[in-house]
């Protein structure tokens, strides 16, 4: 007894010409059928490079065939019927593609198949448990019908669908057959096959099938589970689709992968993957005789490359995949701290919070002038310009850039009501960031800045217009990012306590415990610059409860203990 193979081909036929030369001089019949939609010429070049071996590689009659059409099954039957009248020694037919790939010996398949010489290879699932269809149709598939094209009439099939729907159109199943679906690429025996086209009612069940959609995933399928005693519901062919519902395709990189496999053949190949067809069609020693496919051995890695093809890389932005916004996996790649008010208050904050926190501080990186990466860089990494007119042009791919070409190493940066603040609706539904804020602070240079009061007054107006705006954002319930708001007074009643929980909170490995808190700026007559902008009009409300004295810690609130959480 042996094993025939059935080809199924229609585009690089000279790779499937060599698997088929490959089988036959094996000892294995094959049958080839080409789809007429092929050039005559290309034709005739296969048949005459395996003339020298007539005896054991036939050619059925050529169909024209389309996807999910009638005449893949139409050509199938016909090619396994020559099969089965040219050679009977065949126990065994292994339908396959033109471009199937042979993973191991012929003598391996045989073998395996003589220990089952009764056994029928087949994936063959009910409707109700097959989770691959589209468009909702399971048994619809097989009770509508499908006059049009769902590739090349997209809008008619789905009209026509729609229309049958709500007439309530019904085909009647044919008497015996219970539906069911599953790959093409089987492996049956010669009992079931002749079962299955010699059967009396096969004009009936040809009839009824052409108008079932996709009936190469159902014909043989649904036949088997009324002619078959024993269906071992699995594919000896490793095949792989995607989320699109394509086949993958097996490149030179997948060759440990598919040693890996023990299945016998794998669907489908690169036509141009030297590697791979020089390396399963050369002689090679026998595997364990019983080796079973093992398809877990590669569900893994395509269920991870599936993910990473529909999530990506978390802060990671192609041209070939951008997100859309609020699906992407991760607006950035890291963790990453904002620090608004903090500058403004302790003179050479960025270089104490850097040798406190061991982590990269930068300046206003989304400043009105220039970005203002840390050590005075001008280009930083990944070629990112301190132009703040590119910057601008997208502040959310510069800032998932920077976070992304310094990964893992911590970013930290400062900001302010005068920074660009399209920006904020980013980081705000970040999980990334940590955004701490002392509301008010940005008043302090504008009371050092000695310039006319007239000017401080509208200056003071429009930041804290900009500043309330940004607190109301990060109030909102949708925010993710951490967020922890100080009033400028109660950053000054007790300094020590909100600025350790931006260093526990932005190294939190080292949990460095402060014993003092860094010198402050001198605001003495702040609380009276506070009084004058009331005097003439605008009313400062985001600095809290600042006494007009300038006196903190008048009580024995500044000698209370401290507790490290």
């Amino acid at each position: 007894m042996t094993v025939g193979f059935v080809m199924l081909c229609h585009t690089a036929l000279d790779r499937a010409a060599q698997v088929a030369r490959h089988w036959a001089e094996q000892g294995c019949p094959v049958v080839i059928h080409v789809d007429a939609r092929v050039r005559q010429r290309v034709f005739r070049e296969m048949r005459s490079s395996l003339a020298d071996l007539r005896k054991l590689v036939r050619f059925s009659p050529r169909h024209r065939c389309q996807w999910g059409g009638w005449n893949i099954v139409a050509a199938t039957q016909e090619a396994t019927s020559l099969m089965l009248r040219e050679y009977a020694d065949v126990n065994h037919v292994f339908l396959a593609s033109g471009s199937c790939l042979p993973l191991r010996p012929v003598s391996e398949l045989a073998a395996y198949l003589d220990e089952r010489p009764d056994t029928d290879f087949i994936e063959s699932v009910m409707t109700e448990e097959v989770g691959w269809t589209i468009g909702g149709l399971n048994i619809e598939r097989f009770r509508l019908f499908f006059p049009f094209s769902w590739r090349r009439h997209r809008r008619l099939f789905d009209l026509s669908v729609r229309v049958q729907r709500r007439m309530g159109l019904r085909r009647r199943i044919p008497a015996g057959l219970v539906p069911h679906l599953g790959s093409q690429w089987w492996c049956l025996t010669r009992q079931t096959l002749a079962a299955i086209l010699e059967s009396p009612d096969r004009a009936h069940h040809d009839r009824y099938f052409r108008r079932v959609w996709i009936p190469d995933e159902s014909y043989f399928q649904t036949l088997v589970r009324r002619y078959s005693s024993n269906v071992e519901s699995r594919s000896l062919t490793l095949f792989k689709f995607d989320f699109q519902g394509k086949p993958h395709i097996f490149y030179d990189d997948h060759l440990s992968l598919l040693r890996r496999s023990d299945y016998f053949v794998a669907r489908k190949a690169w036509a141009h993957a030297d590697r791979l067809y020089e390396a399963f069609l050369a002689p090679k020693e026998l595997r364990p005789p019983n080796a079973e496919p093992n398809p877990g051995r590669v569900d893994r890695l395509f269920s991870a490359a599936k993910e990473r093809r529909l999530k990506g890389r978390a802060g990671l932005y192609m041209q070939s995949r951008f997100p859309v916004d609020n699906f992407e996996n991760g607006k950035t790649a890291g963790r990453y701290s904002l620090f608004q008010g903090f500058a403004e208050l302790i003179p050479d904050f960025q270089n104490w919070l850097a040798q406190i926190t061991d982590t990269r501080v930068h300046g206003h990186i989304f400043g009105p002038e220039r970005v203002e990466f840390a050590g005075g860089e001008t280009v930083y990494h990944g070629g990112l310009s301190d132009s703040a007119k590119l910057r601008d042009y997208n502040p959310k791919s510069f800032l998932a850039s920077l976070i992304w070409n310094t990964r893992p190493e911590h970013q930290c940066f400062m900001f302010g009501p005068a920074d660009n603040q399209k920006i904020n609706s980013f980081m705000a539904a970040d999980p990334n960031a940590h955004i701490f804020v002392v509301t008010g602070a940005w008043a302090v240079p504008l009371y050092r800045s000695g310039l006319p009061f007239a000017d401080i007054r509208r200056e003071a107006a429009r930041l804290q217009r900009v500043e309330m705006e940004l607190l109301e954002l990060l109030n909102l319930h949708w925010v993710k990012a951490h967020v922890r708001i100080w009033s400028l007074a109660e950053f000054l009643d007790h300094p020590l306590e909100p600025l350790q929980t931006i260093v526990e909170e932005t190294a939190p490995r080292l949990r460095p415990r402060l014993t003092s808190a860094p010198q402050v700026v001198d605001l003495a007559g702040f609380g009276r610059f506070l009084q004058d902008l009331r005097n003439h009009g605008m009313q400062p409300m985001v600095m809290g409860d600042y006494p007009a004295s300038d006196m903190f810690h008048t009580d024995d609130r500044q000698n209370r203990p401290y507790l490290v959480s």
